[in-house]
């Protein structure tokens, strides 16, 4: 059965998503052609055992990326973009309950956990559609003006499409489960648009203010996972399906190239952000510590370390050996030459400039 506006007959008899089981005209939602094996533990079923991997490894994944985002801490649109890793992994966690079965579809409140998720999908779209303008500075980013204009879209699509949703599976306010054209546009055209309009802009950004073309290949692996998502799931779920005896479907591969795609978006904002290391404090900085040599003692914490301090003397450019002890601060010459009993210093009592000094050495000495 093929695709048509507005309708999900053909949606969901290829691929088995969230929403199906709470439409149709049969009252018992649209069940796909073909699904994968489902595995049981213990007294529980659970579907879509291979697809809800993913869902984990995604949250894994995902953490991994906004850690790093979270460490870059003078990079642009920080703050924007790691909103958007935020929501992504709260779908896929949500996600793992609504495949797996964990809340049953005949559960009363499983229509409101798949409005959740729909108004989620919405938003998060609405919020990458958002994070596309921020490399043009039309507000400047990690502002209350940039983030609130941000928070505020996203808030007003989550909203409208949570309705739209609970309203199609009640069948209130004149929406129906048999005619669902409002929820085919959020659910399925709004995505689309999103992602269009978000690669357009950043070839846009990167054509006319980039010198690094680099970049453009994060963007063509990003919107080629996706692509590919989307032709395995509405058009090769079932093949593939058949294909594997039903140990895999469509989704689990939409589902492997979304965290792709979504992957290919973080590369794709790290090769572009560079990090101001002036003002940056999530790595050690380095200390720089100048030492003059012709310094003394006193100019040094005592705490200072160096090669060049003696015995915790002040540093001299002779030989390792401070000043103090070349200049009479530790002695002058013994009495009896070198090698007597005073060996190593220039005299006990003799003081730089003073009546009886070791260096250098007076004629009444020699």
């Amino acid at each position: 059965m093929g695709i048509s506006f507005g309708s999900f007959e053909g949606v969901c008899s290829t691929a088995a998503l969230v929403i199906c089981p709470l439409l149709g005209t049969s009252g018992e939602g649209i069940e796909p052609t073909c699904y994968s094996r489902n595995v049981q533990i213990g007294s529980t079923l659970i579907f879509q055992p291979s697809t809800c991997f993913v869902h984990i490894v995604a949250i894994c994944m995902t953490a991994i990326m906004i850690y790093h985002i979270r460490s870059k801490y003078t990079a642009v649109g920080r703050k924007e973009i790691v909103m958007f890793f935020w929501m992504y992994m709260l779908i896929e966690l949500l996600a793992i309950f609504l495949d797996s079965g964990v809340i049953p579809s005949a559960n009363v409140s499983y229509p409101w956990f798949a409005a959740v998720y729909t108004g989620l999908v919405a938003a998060t779209y609405c919020c990458l559609l958002v994070n596309g303008f921020v490399g043009f500075q039309f507000a400047e980013d990690g502002t209350p003006v940039s983030l609130w204009l941000l928070r505020l879209s996203c808030l007003t699509v989550f909203g409208a499409s949570f309705f739209v949703a609970i309203a199609t599976f009640k069948s209130f306010a004149s929406f129906s489960p048999a005619k669902p054209t409002a929820l085919f546009v959020v659910y399925l055209i709004w995505p689309i648009l999103c992602v269009a309009i978000y690669t357009l802009s950043q070839l846009v950004l990167v054509f006319r203010t980039l010198d690094d073309r680099w970049p453009l290949g994060d963007i063509i692996f990003g919107i080629s996972f996706y692509t590919i998502a989307q032709v395995l799931l509405f058009a090769f779920s079932v093949t593939i399906c058949n294909a594997i005896k039903h140990y895999l479907d469509g989704l689990f591969f939409f589902t492997l190239c979304v965290l792709l795609s979504v992957m290919m978006v973080y590369k794709y904002w790290d090769s572009i952000t560079r990090e101001d290391l002036e003002f940056s404090v999530g790595s050690k900085a380095a200390v720089w510590e100048v030492k003059d040599p012709l310094l003394t003692a006193g100019d040094y914490d005592e705490d200072s370390t160096s090669n060049y301090h003696g015995g915790g003397t002040a540093a001299s450019l002779v030989g390792g050996v401070s000043g103090n002890q070349y200049y009479g601060a530790k002695g002058g010459y013994p009495q009896g030459g070198y090698g007597g009993p005073q060996q190593g210093g220039y005299g006990q009592q003799a003081v730089y400039g003073g009546a009886q000094r070791g260096y250098p050495p007076t004629p009444e000495r020699y």
